[in-house]
């Protein structure tokens, strides 16, 4: 591509856009956003017109075939994730999919298969891993200043009503708490821990017929225990953090998610209790950086591939746990 800019076509005039694709790309000069499409074709209309896109695609597929474009946005629901990915790739865009990657871990295997045959990059967007926080986190328990791991938890609860068209308590989209919230601190523990959980026990909440409203379970990482909980139901107060228990320490983190926000790493070792802010742009950009640096054939990402479909077969094990079916099967 050279030194044109990297062309992004949106799947879904999605409410995440604006944050996760469309502010990002206009602060820098190296990426465009130029056409969207939306089942609604008046909806993706009215979207471009709110956002200065310049082109409104009618449907999915014609906008996948514009040859124009470079980057897709994959923003709709989990059951469209696979099917219009793969779609993409091998008409030879590259894809940056929302979280959860797929309805379950078959799906996922089916992106990274066809991602590695086209030579695309299919990124899940795990926006906060590239963070400079997450890094700090990383450093620190791999520094050894912890001491050997002896337990870790993450926890993501936020109010999601359950109202008309919310695909979250639609279980044929992929609704439930774990696939929106308990991803985030699953990929966090799986990312500190650096190995794969074995799941032990979970128990959801069920509201709607299959819809985990909340869930809680109890992991180990090569026999490190560890817990992971989320809750959209109703009047559930807002909560995002984890912790790390090491024989020498404990590192706790409040607000993992969206630390330009406001957040706080606290630290204690041999006592002695720190607290720090790790300084940062959005979420979102950063994990743009690493996108777009990939494209142009810089460092692999870090949230694809291998990783989104271990991340899928933690939460297809999960919900069997819970007596529950893993989404799409």
């Amino acid at each position: 591509m050279g030194t044109e800019p990297v062309r992004v076509g949106l799947l879904g005039a999605s409410q995440i856009a604006p944050l996760a694709i469309i502010a990002p790309a206009a602060r820098r000069d190296d990426v465009e956003v130029v056409s969207v499409a939306a089942r609604d074709p008046e909806r993706a209309a009215t979207f471009a017109a709110e956002h200065g896109i310049a082109r409104v695609a009618a449907t999915y597929e014609e906008l996948i075939s514009d040859p124009e474009i470079d980057l897709i946005y994959n923003g709709l629901p989990p059951v469209s994730h696979a099917p219009l990915s793969v779609l993409a790739m091998k008409a030879g865009r590259h894809v940056l999919c929302e979280k959860p990657f797929a309805m379950n871990a078959a799906e996922a295997r089916d992106m990274v298969e066809v991602a590695q045959r086209t030579g695309r990059l299919c990124v899940e967007g795990f926006h906060y891993f590239y963070h400079p926080l997450f890094s700090r986190v990383l450093a620190i328990v791999r520094s050894g200043q912890l001491g050997p791991l002896i337990a870790m938890s993450g926890a993501f609860d936020v109010e999601i009503p359950d109202l008309a068209g919310n695909i979250r308590h639609d279980l044929a989209l992929g609704g439930g708490a774990l696939m929106d919230l308990g991803c985030y601190p699953l990929h966090m523990l799986r990312h500190i821990a650096g190995s794969e959980p074995q799941i032990i026990s979970a128990q959801a909440k069920v509201g709607r017929p299959g819809i985990d409203l909340s869930m809680e379970a109890e992991l180990q990482f090569s026999g490190i225990p560890a817990r992971v909980s989320c809750d959209m139901s109703a009047g559930v107060a807002i909560r995002a953090e984890f912790e790390v228990i090491g024989q020498k320490g404990r590192l706790h983190v409040n607000n993992p998610i969206h630390p330009y926000l406001g957040h706080q790493l606290t630290l204690l070792v041999n006592g002695e209790e720190t607290t720090e802010q790790v300084d940062g742009q959005s979420t979102f950009d950063h994990q743009l950086d690493a996108v777009v640096d990939e494209i142009r054939g810089g460092m692999a990402v870090s949230t694809g591939g291998a990783d989104a479909v271990a991340n899928m077969e933690a939460i297809d094990a999960i919900y069997t746990a819970a007596g529950l079916s893993p989404r799409g099967l």
